[in-house]
């Protein structure tokens, strides 16, 4: 069936270009039956046939005339209805961000698993009255980084389009400081330094292999670390790590190569004793935040130089 559909752009729309407005409101439409439909002026903007790269402003008008079956949405009831059970670091009316339990996984994968850490913070702020995705036309509360599901730590929301682009900004432009907590078997000959070699991924095994010099399809890998304290009774080391690129398994699979392999990391060590001693998952947490916006007039300025940390790091205290 096709019946003429009326979108008015709001807040969270605006600012994006037309093509990709619609392909959030169309998931499944073929981007070339997008360029047909504005020729045959399916697509009008404001009364008017428009580019598809032309910018959106808040208000604008948008009129399509294009078939239902684009616009089927998937249902979303059963993840609004979730228990949310988050732990909350710091909340306002454009950030959110969450202390992520190991054994959490932060989206759907191959399994498509309901309960993630994305579907438990759309769960709570649709709960809290914050997001509805009926009022919305393209806009999802997002989150702008990935922590691995046995990892733990701060992981960051964008609860408005606005906080969105400028954190993925942040980001871009390491205006965001991370910090990692790790205990390592071993105690580093060197107590603070810089790692870089070259990481290649193989998605077979979601691992990672780790170069001592340039090796084909490998990318840079850079980190900063220190050591906060050792054990030689119980042969660790806790060990803080500053990411200065953000590859897959980068801090496993480099400090591995170290001979310090994290401790519970059965993918990059061998972690049958360490199963006996409680440690289920990899000792690593994200444990520290801080807001580094250089622009005053970043959405975001009025967070320069806080400093968020969390105290729920299971090994902390180990040694």
């Amino acid at each position: 069936m096709i019946r003429i559909r009326q979108f008015t752009v709001n807040k969270n729309d605006s600012g994006q270009r037309l093509d990709k407005f619609l392909l959030k409101l169309m998931p499944s439409i073929p981007e070339s039956l997008l360029h047909r439909y504005l020729r045959e002026k399916r697509i009008k903007l404001n009364g008017k046939k428009e580019p598809l790269n032309t910018r959106l402003s808040e208000g604008d008008k948008i009129e399509l005339y294009i078939k239902d079956e684009f616009f089927e949405k998937e249902s979303r009831e059963s993840i609004l209805k979730l228990v949310p059970n988050l732990h909350i670091v710091f909340e306002d009316d454009k950030v959110l961000l969450v202390d992520k339990v190991p054994g959490l996984i932060v989206h759907s994968d191959e399994k498509n698993e309901t309960d993630t850490l994305i579907n438990r913070v759309l769960a709570y702020l649709y709960q809290k009255g914050e997001w509805d995705p009926k009022n919305e036309n393209s806009f999802i509360p997002a989150l702008c980084n990935r922590i691995d599901r046995n990892t733990g730590g701060i992981v960051i929301c964008a609860k408005t389009a606005e906080a969105l682009r400028c954190i993925n900004e942040l980001i871009k432009n390491r205006e965001l400081d991370k910090k990692y907590l790790a205990l390592v078997h071993g105690i580093p000959e060197k107590k603070s330094g810089k790692i870089s070699n070259w990481l290649l991924k193989n998605p077979d095994t979601n691992t990672v292999t780790v170069y001592h010099k340039p090796h084909k399809n490998a990318l840079e890998a850079h980190s900063l670390y220190r050591v906060l304290k050792s054990s030689r009774e119980r042969d660790m080391s806790l060990v803080e790590v500053e990411l200065l690129t953000g590859r897959t398994h980068q801090i496993r699979a480099q400090f591995a190569d170290m001979g310090h392999a994290l401790v519970g990391d059965g993918k990059y060590g061998v972690n049958r004793d360490d199963k006996r001693l409680g440690y289920k998952f990899q000792a690593l947490y994200s444990y520290k935040l801080t807001f580094q916006p250089k622009s005053p007039d970043s959405p975001l300025a009025y967070l320069k130089g806080r400093e968020f940390e969390v105290d729920s790091v299971f090994f902390k205290d180990e040694i």
